[in-house]
């Protein structure tokens, strides 16, 4: 099976209509059918059940589609380091971070990057939570690895490279600190401790919800500019907070306890850029990061 047959069976069983992948593939929709029609007769089954109405994929053809988009993505992956590489990697690349746990690996990734191309320096910046997506939008930041679910016009959202389980972090005088586990519905029995700022919405209503999932207000504690101020907060008895199971190893102190949490999704941190398009460098980095992200400690 050619190269162009496989991207436009792929195309295919994602639009699932011949005319919008001839479309989007600068081609007509005789050839799209001509090429799934060859590839069904070397395979010898069909991949698609047509009607006049619907395009649908056969078992055999989602089986075919499963195996085939992981190699894609390495040949894509394979194509971008190349053009990396004819690019050049040259510095300064200006990367965000927005937790320790994140920092680690951007300090990580950064490491190999500078060795591999000597060319190439990278500044590391602390995102503040008053202002978490500004830096990157006022071109200060090149690329930064931060909390999801980001969905602002200008801003894209990469590859997850972290997703941590949640956990409320609770003075430890509090009823809460002598649980083994927290719910969602918890949280209307506290104050949440909020960022002041130009928070994103996408952001408030995953990581900071005004309703418990059975509809009970969450009360509003006091709120803050930089991280280490939750921390005081929390242990002055002013209300809770949101965290990451893994905050207890980086921000753990006299006076809070971690209770994890028994349900709700976890806490994504992925990569965000400029919608113009990362650079060469920062197509580098974030492979770097997924790999490193993928490794086993």
């Amino acid at each position: 099976m050619e190269l162009r047959d496989i991207e436009i069976f792929l195309a295919l069983a994602e639009e699932l209509h011949f005319g919008r992948t001839a479309e989007r593939l600068h081609i007509t929709p005789s050839r799209v059918s001509h090429a799934i029609k060859k590839q069904e007769r070397r395979i010898g089954a069909p991949l698609f059940e047509r009607t006049s109405r619907t395009v649908r994929l056969t078992a055999l053809g989602q089986q075919l589609c499963d195996d085939l988009l992981p190699a894609r993505l390495q040949i894509q992956q394979a194509i971008d380091r190349a053009v990396a590489g004819a690019r050049g990697i040259t510095g300064p690349l200006r990367v965000g971070y927005s937790t320790p746990w994140c920092a680690d690996l951007v300090l990580r990734a950064a490491e190999v990057l500078r060795s591999r191309h000597a060319g190439c320096t990278v500044q590391i910046l602390e995102i503040q939570f008053d202002d978490p997506l500004g830096p990157l939008r006022r071109g200060e930041l090149d690329v930064q690895v931060s909390e999801f679910p980001v969905r602002e016009p200008g801003i894209t959202s990469g590859p997850v490279l972290l997703s941590e389980p949640r956990a409320l972090m609770v003075p430890a005088g509090h009823a809460l600190a002598r649980r083994s586990s927290v719910s969602l519905e918890d949280l209307a029995a506290a104050p949440l401790i909020t960022p002041r700022g130009a928070f994103p919405k996408s952001l408030l209503d995953f990581h900071l919800p005004t309703h418990t999932p059975s509809g009970r207000p969450v009360p509003r504690g006091p709120v803050y500019t930089f991280w280490p101020e939750t921390t005081a907060m929390v242990a002055a008895g002013l209300g809770v907070s949101v965290v990451a199971v893994r905050a207890a190893q980086y921000h753990d102190r006299p006076g809070i306890t971690f209770v994890p949490f028994r349900d709700g999704p976890a806490l994504d941190y992925g990569v965000l850029w400029p919608s113009n398009g990362p650079s060469a460098a920062v197509t580098a980095l974030v492979d770097l990061m997924c790999e490193l992200a993928d490794e086993k400690p």
